[in-house]
């Protein structure tokens, strides 16, 4: 007869596996690389700019559906808004990883949730509805979402609820932005 030892597995509780998950993807930022790309995709999507830009390129470029691209932006500028007032109510300080620094700075000090992430699901929702303008939008938005963890400046967590934040804001905001768009010829929307 054979004995089975038992090896006993200690499940990690959720905060452990967030400071786990921040510290393997912000060890990536050690390839100079990686961290060039993080950091450029960081910067871009500071306040929104690169989805704010997007938006209002889109709007100068699409004159037919220029409202439409308008409030789309409207919608973005809200999902970052709406994620910097719930920053200062949660007051979740940044990470601070004793062997790793980040390697951006950012423009406070709290991280919940992450502002880059609610203004890229935001986009993704509001400006990908604008086929085939928005086709491109959901890769770029999670690996500006990725960058914030792989910098070393939010935890996965925070992520996660930045996205969940900017899609339920955009989402709210989907029928305002139809109601934007113009008439076909034969009387509906299109």
């Amino acid at each position: 007869m054979h004995r089975m030892d038992r090896i006993e597995v200690t499940p990690l509780s959720p905060e452990e596996i967030d400071h786990r998950l921040l510290v393997a993807l912000r060890d990536c930022g050690a390839d100079a690389r990686v961290a060039a790309v993080a950091r450029a995709l960081s910067r871009g999507g500071e306040h929104g700019a690169l989805w704010l830009a997007a938006g209002l390129a889109g709007a100068a470029a699409d004159r037919p559906r220029r409202r439409t691209w308008l409030r789309g932006t409207a919608l973005i500028a809200g999902a970052h808004l709406a994620s910097m007032a719930l920053k200062r109510a949660v007051r979740r300080p940044r990470p601070r990883l004793t062997d790793l620094a980040p390697l951006v700075r950012t423009a406070g000090v709290h991280s919940f949730p992450s502002s880059h992430a609610s203004s890229a699901a935001a986009a993704v929702v509001a400006l990908g509805a604008l086929r085939p303008a928005g086709a491109a939008l959901p890769a770029l938005a999670a690996a500006v979402c990725v960058s914030r963890i792989v910098v070393g400046v939010h935890y996965p967590t925070d992520v996660m609820a930045g996205v969940a934040l900017g899609a339920l804001t955009a989402r709210m905001g989907a029928g305002w932005m139809r109601a934007a768009v113009p008439a076909s010829p034969g009387g509906t929307h299109g």
